[in-house]
């Protein structure tokens, strides 16, 4: 399977700073920038800060915009790389930008949405082989700045099954532990998120295959997305995405209801 290539850290900052100093000389702010490209202020404010790629593209389409002489597309290629992040990957966190419905079911850990930053640190520290340590900084920080969907103005209408045994592992430790379960209380009561707890003990289960993450387009397409130990796969086939929504369909039956879970949040909170 083929990959594309996440940029090292510290080039990634430099390209930023670049983007910054010809949007200032052009007389742009990120907002009318990130609304010039249909992107948004938040994501030209990420590529700046370098905490999220400049693409090909987009270089290319800001040098034309800004008249910088093709500058970024060619600082963009010389940058040094890190393999992070397969092509796979990066075509599904393109997909979960965009999208105007999520919907999530994970059995393992907490979803990376709804990740605290210790909890994210925690889980990229678990991983054999180990990460370096400031290749697991870039990840967390990556992880971080995709949670911004969930806190637009019009956030995608979003769905997250989670099964308890994930909410009783206690990655990082007690007080990461805490508070991640209470980030967990706090997302649950904000609109637009509904978040479910398959409780343990059930004689059915619909999701015993493994974790997926369903979305929808702006064009009303339908995706799904899975993770193996070796790789994912990012599905359009709607054969293969209406087997997962009906898994997932299922699988809301199956947990217990807003209600309930937001119950057994404050229980496990008791608990920690």
């Amino acid at each position: 399977m083929g990959t594309t290539t996440r940029r090292n850290a510290s080039a990634m900052k430099m390209v930023g700073a670049l983007l910054a100093l010809y949007r200032q000389a052009a007389g742009h702010t990120q907002r009318s920038l990130g609304e010039r490209f249909v992107i948004g202020e938040q994501q030209i404010a990420s590529i700046e800060q370098g905490r999220r790629p400049l693409k090909p593209d987009l270089a290319e389409q800001l040098d034309e915009l800004l008249g910088t002489k093709g500058a970024l597309s060619i600082a963009l290629s010389k940058m040094p790389e890190v393999d992070l992040v397969p092509l796979w990957a990066e075509e599904f966190l393109d997909r979960e930008r965009e999208a105007i419905a999520i919907s999530v079911y994970d059995n393992l850990a907490v979803p990376g949405q709804l990740q605290t930053e210790g909890y994210a640190r925690a889980v990229f520290r678990s991983r054999v082989p180990v990460y370096e340590e400031d290749e697991i900084e870039l990840r967390v920080a990556t992880r971080m700045d995709r949670q911004e969907i969930l806190h637009r103005k019009v956030p995608p209408t979003t769905s997250f099954v989670i099964w308890e045994a994930a909410l009783r592992d206690r990655l990082g430790g007690r007080e990461v532990y805490a508070e991640q379960i209470q980030q967990l209380r706090e997302h649950a009561e904000m609109p637009g998120i509904t978040l479910q707890v398959l409780p343990l003990g059930r004689t059915s289960h619909a999701g015993l295959d493994g974790a997926f993450v369903l979305m929808e387009t702006p064009e009303y397409q339908r995706l799904a997305y899975m993770e193996t130990q070796r790789g994912s796969h990012l599905i359009a086939d709607p054969e293969g995405v209406g087997i997962l929504t009906q898994k997932y369909a299922m699988l809301r039956t199956q947990a217990l209801n807003t209600e309930e879970s937001r119950a057994l949040l404050d229980r496990l909170l008791g608990e920690a």
